[in-house]
């Protein structure tokens, strides 16, 4: 019961936390992490201690699923090779850095340096995609920065994995069959993926059930991560895989009433999801900083020197790798301004604390340990930094740089693919016009309503200050639904009709006012 009070005490803070972010337009997750970590240190906030495969198992799924299918297939392909090298290249020079730097400035050795470089070394997708999502990068920098922290997982896992070996066992670290297991990890986990997602279009394109659909789409990211993970695979890769696959594929596979409720569903999910997650990585914070020994009392200063090598890192390893992409696409003179974006976009989150976590307590001799309490201190600590520092100062960043799109330019876009629409559909009534197979008065009514629809894209497409025809119905048609939702309620209250009748009624209400506002 206590555990079950918790999660609830964290969703009620969660929820209160988003709607001041929203408010101050600021990013949640920096904010939650600052509310986790003020609730911690009020007195008599009990001791939060996380479990890695509540983490792991629960949480990371569902997250990587959705930050995965936000993904285009499209302009994935057009990224693939710079993500290519940053998902290696820079995870590697990245652990690399962080492990010499903690090695000579911390108490730790530097097997266990090098465990806390692979911990921090790669990108958390679920933050990236949580701070990204109201910043207005190019689709191109903001594939990139997506892209990259979804598919680093297997570089830094291989490395994880060869650190801990080392740490624990004492063992000699053997390249060679790093160099396998990464093949192992990421192929597995990419073909595992691609199976499920397989196997999960096949069941959906026979399914209309608006409740199995949502059963199907909540299991899916689990069955990837489990089925990748029994076979030692990436689990994280598979989840990104299927997700991909499938979001890609997304219209075809339901309808529009299903796609509405998937989308309601997928939303309340990851909103939860990631308000205890980010929640929680604040609120651990103090109680592992108490477990640490007299010793480590400098644990601040560690954390802001790994903060600022992997920040610099980052740096070095994109402002050259940005000039060659920029120089191949014909830009003579490089825009310096890119890689100082991605850079502050590559923040740590949910997936390094996982990591940490998962250490061993003892070693394989039996012996304790005892460097582990200030491996997860400085990663906890480096997550907080990166989500607080540049959390709250990228979307500063990314508009200083001036690489954001105007507010307007996807507006414009929106609108001159209206009118392409629009334009598709009066021929479309013209051709069933000639050929006299419906009823005249019908084609009369929807003409009037393309046409309605055209007049509204082409004044936002030429800057018009006059109010559009289409725009003036929306705003009655608004306040008639207002009307029909009252006398809906009148006329149930007065027992006229049944509770059915009424929330079918009401149902139909909604999705007109969604479809209102979407218009």
């Amino acid at each position: 019961m206590r555990g079950v009070g918790t999660v609830l005490a964290l969703v009620v803070l969660a929820t209160v936390v988003a709607t001041f972010a929203r408010r101050w337009r600021i990013p949640a997750p920096s904010l939650l992490v600052v509310a986790g970590l003020a609730v911690a240190l009020l007195p008599g906030t009990p001791q939060i201690r996380i479990s890695p495969e509540v983490i792991g198992l629960v949480v990371l799924p569902p997250l990587l699923y959705a930050s995965a299918e936000e993904l285009s297939w499209r302009e994935l392909r057009a990224v693939w090779k710079p993500v290519g090298v940053l998902a290696v290249g820079l995870v590697l020079a990245s652990a690399a850095a962080v492990g010499a730097v903690a090695s000579v400035i911390t108490p730790l050795s530097w097997q266990m340096a090098l465990v806390l470089g692979a911990i921090l070394a790669s990108t958390d997708p679920v933050a990236v995609t949580a701070l990204g999502r109201r910043l207005a990068l190019p689709p191109k920098v903001q594939m990139l920065v997506q892209a990259e922290s979804l598919f680093n997982d297997a570089t830094s896992l291989v490395l994880y994995r060869v650190a801990v070996s080392v740490a624990v066992a004492s063992a000699a670290a053997n390249w060679g069959t790093a160099g396998g297991e990464f093949l192992l990890l990421a192929g597995g986990g990419t073909l595992i993926g691609a199976v499920v997602a397989g196997v999960v279009t096949v069941i959906r394109r026979r399914t209309e059930d608006p409740v199995l659909e949502t059963v199907i789409s909540l299991v899916t990211p689990y069955t990837a991560y489990v089925l990748a993970e029994a076979a030692h695979t990436s689990g994280v890769t598979s989840v990104v895989v299927a997700g991909v696959v499938l979001g890609g594929r997304g219209d075809r596979l339901t309808n529009a009433r299903i796609r509405l409720q998937l989308h309601a569903v997928y939303g309340t999910v990851v909103f939860l999801l990631e308000s205890v997650v980010f929640s929680l990585i604040g609120l651990a914070l103090p109680a592992q900083v108490r477990a640490l020994s007299d010793g480590d009392r400098a644990w601040p200063l560690y954390a802001l020197a790994v903060a600022g090598t992997l920040i610099a890192v980052r740096l070095l390893w994109l402002a050259p790798l940005s000039a060659v992409v920029q120089r191949k696409g014909g830009i003579q003179r490089p825009n310096w301004r890119v890689p100082v974006v991605l850079t502050w976009a590559g923040t740590r989150g949910v997936v390094p604390l996982a990591a940490a976590l998962s250490i061993p307590v003892v070693a394989k001799d039996g012996s304790a340990l005892t460097e582990r309490p200030l491996v997860l201190v400085l990663t906890t600590s480096v997550v907080v930094v990166t989500l607080v520092v540049q959390g709250f100062s990228l979307a500063s960043v990314v508009r200083r740089s001036g690489i954001a799109l105007e507010p307007d330019h996807t507006e414009r876009e929106e609108a001159a693919a209206r009118c392409r629409l629009a334009d598709a559909g009066i021929r479309r009534l013209e051709e069933l016009s000639e050929l006299e197979a419906v009823p005249e008065v019908v084609l009369d009514r929807l003409r009037r309503g393309l046409h309605a629809r055209l007049d509204d894209a082409r004044d936002r497409l030429t800057d018009s200050t006059v109010e559009s025809a289409d725009l003036v119905y929306r705003q009655l048609r608004r306040d008639l639904i207002a009307v029909e939702a009252a006398e809906l309620r009148r006329l149930y209250d007065e027992h006229t009709i049944s509770d059915t009748t009424r929330r079918r009624l009401q149902r139909s209400l909604d999705l007109e006012e969604a479809r209102l506002a979407d218009a």
